[in-house]
């Protein structure tokens, strides 16, 4: 498990507040294939929100514990039937996934009055007969 700062614990439940649970656990408990998705979603956003239904206070502290266990994630919270989980991406992985440096353009920039006459559409001459 991942040991976080209580300053970094309360940035990340707040970055975390404004999402939406990806992953829900029902009445079959923590399987194999919930475990490869909650592992699948940490991997892509990082930080993310379990919801988890019809089961106990108890069940969901240890449930909790084993997820994060396993996982090797950090519990940044649990309140009700959510817990909150975050596992830091390797930074090759995050620098794989930056957005490349914009370039800059070749041309100076536009006036205004080149910018109007590039809008400006050549008008149809009308006769009137």
């Amino acid at each position: 498990m991942t040991e976080l700062t209580p300053t970094q614990r309360r940035a990340l439940r707040a970055a975390a507040h404004h999402l939406s649970p990806v992953v829900s656990i029902a009445q079959k408990g923590l399987a194999e294939s919930v475990l490869k998705e909650i592992d699948r979603c940490l991997a892509t956003h990082e930080l993310i929100k379990v919801k988890l239904h019809g089961i106990e206070r108890d069940d969901r502290e240890a449930l909790l514990g084993e997820i994060c266990g396993q996982l090797g994630c950090a519990p940044i919270q649990h309140i009700g039937n959510i817990l909150v989980l975050w596992r830091e991406k390797p930074a090759e992985e995050a620098a794989a996934t930056q957005p490349a440096p914009r370039t800059r353009r070749s041309s100076k920039p536009l006036t205004k009055k080149q910018a109007v006459a590039a809008l400006e559409r050549p008008r149809r001459k009308t006769t009137r007969t």
